[in-house]
């Protein structure tokens, strides 16, 4: 499989990166630094995307079903060289299904997601995962 996107960016204003039909905004300028994601929240969007396309793609593989999955993701940027670290996630999985196995999809998703297999040669990654039963 190979993989295409495009971004630009104009002096002086922000930028954005089109990906299929899909365009997402973000910052390169001090003035939206507030408003719009910057390149490493883009790329924690990235890893926490890969996890919960993980979560819908082994709910059909574990045959489990659940309502909405969440996930919280943060890490450390450290300064030299200038670069990410500690990522930790927080997945919680909203079901009421007795075959969900929490640590057989941990494993999964650490095992066989693409972009948390790329961070991870680069990175520590730590993270859990949490059930909610609902009503």
């Amino acid at each position: 499989m190979n993989y295409q996107i495009k971004a630009s960016s104009i002096s002086n204003q922000d930028a954005i990166v089109q990906i299929k039909q899909s365009n997402i905004d973000f910052g390169t300028t001090s003035k939206t630094a507030e408003t719009l994601p910057n390149p490493a929240e883009l790329f924690l969007g990235a890893f926490s995307a890969c996890i919960l396309k993980n979560v819908e793609r082994f709910s059909g593989l574990m045959k489990f079903t659940y309502l909405k999955a969440t996930v919280e993701v943060s890490a450390t940027r450290l300064d030299k060289p200038p670069r990410m670290d500690n990522i930790f996630y927080n997945l919680t999985i909203y079901s009421n299904d007795k075959k969900l196995n929490s640590d057989l999809l941990k494993k999964n998703i650490e095992k066989f997601g693409t972009i948390y297999n790329t961070v991870k040669r680069s990175c520590t990654i730590s993270g859990i995962i949490n059930t909610i039963a609902y009503v």
